[in-house]
C-alpha cells in the first residue's frame, strides 16, 4: 500500500479512459482538473478503428499529452484500448488491476477478479477521506458498494443488479411487461404497469440501498468503532438515486475518471 499524499506529478496533462459495460468516457485532466469528458457508448467501440476515431481528434487537440491510464471492466475493449495508447503514445501507459500499487490495503479472496472501476473508485474515496471511513456506491449497470475504514484497509462490499438490467429482466422473462426507461418517479405508488415498473424498481433500489447504508454504519460504528462515516457515489444512475437517499451522499460523476488518473499519479511517482 502506497502513501496517499499527492505527489508531485499532478499538473501534468493526463489521458484518462474508462470503459464501463454501458458507457466508455474518454477525459483529459490536468492536474485534478478536468478538462473535458466525451462520452459514447461503450458498444461503438468494438474495434481499434473505432479507438482511432474517438480518440484522435482528442490527442490531436492535446499534442503535449503523452501519458494515459486506463480503467476498463470489458476485457476485449480494454484490449483494444490499451494497445491503441501503447502504439500511439510515448509517454507511460497504466492499466488499473489489482496488481498496480495502491492507496489502501485490498483484502479479497481473488484480488484479480475485483473490478477496476471498483478499485478506482476505492483509490479516490481513499484519497478523498484517508483517515475516516467510507462506503462507496457506484450505481450503474451493476450497483456495487465497496467499504474503507478509517485505516484505509478494504472491508468488503456488495454487487446488485443496475435499474436498468432489472427493468430489462422484467421485460425478457415475463410475457407482457413493457421495457420500462428510469427516470424520476412522481409518485411512490403506480397507476400504470409502466409506472408500477418504473416506481417499483426506483423505490425498492433506494430503500434498499438506504438498509444497506444503515446496516454497513452499524457495523463501522459496532465492529471498527468508527465516526464520521462518509458516502460516495457515482455512476450513470448515480443522479437518480443519490438525491432520493436519506444518508445524502456526496455525488461526483468523475470519481472512477478522478480514481483512476489518481492510481497513474501514484504509480508513475513510486516507478521513478
Amino acid at each position: 500500500m502506497l502513501d496517499s499524499s499527492e505527489p508531485p506529478l499532478q499538473d501534468a496533462l493526463l489521458f484518462v479512459v474508462e470503459i464501463g459495460n454501458t458507457t466508455a468516457s474518454f477525459a483529459v485532466f490536468k492536474g485534478d482538473e478536468c478538462l473535458e469528458v466525451l462520452k459514447v457508448p461503450s458498444i461503438m467501440i468494438s474495434g481499434y478503428a473505432d479507438v482511432t476515431a474517438q480518440v484522435v481528434p482528442i490527442l490531436k487537440k492535446y499534442p503535449a499529452m503523452v501519458d494515459a491510464a486506463l480503467c476498463s471492466v470489458v476485457p476485449s475493449v480494454g484490449s483494444t484500448v490499451i494497445n491503441f495508447l501503447r502504439d500511439r503514445l510515448t509517454g507511460q501507459v497504466l492499466e488499473v488491476t489489482s496488481r498496480v500499487q495502491l492507496p489502501f490495503m485490498l483484502r479479497y479472496d481473488s484480488p484479480e477478479s475485483f473490478g477496476a472501476d471498483r478499485i478506482a473508485l476505492c483509490a479516490q474515496s481513499s484519497r478523498l477521506y484517508p483517515e475516516e471511513p467510507v462506503i462507496a456506491l457506484d450505481i450503474g449497470t451493476a450497483i456495487t458498494v465497496d467499504v474503507l475504514g478509517s485505516d484505509r484497509v478494504y472491508l468488503g462490499g456488495l454487487i446488485l443488479p443496475g435499474l436498468d438490467l432489472m427493468a430489462k429482466a422484467l421485460n425478457e422473462h415475463t410475457a407482457r411487461l413493457p421495457l420500462v426507461s428510469m427516470d424520476f418517479p412522481d409518485t411512490l405508488i403506480g397507476f400504470s404497469t409502466s409506472e408500477c415498473i418504473r416506481n417499483g424498481i426506483i423505490w425498492g433500489c433506494v430503500s434498499g440501498l438506504e438498509g444497506l447504508l444503515v446496516k454497513i454504519k452499524t457495523v463501522l460504528q459496532e465492529e471498527h468503532n468508527a465516526e464520521n462515516i462518509h458516502v460516495l457515489a457515482t455512476g450513470g444512475n448515480a443522479p437518480l438515486i443519490a438525491g432520493m437517499l436519506a444518508s445524502s451522499p456526496v455525488l461526483d460523476e468523475l470519481a472512477v475518471l478522478r480514481g483512476t488518473r489518481y492510481l497513474f499519479t501514484l504509480n508513475a511517482n513510486a516507478s521513478r
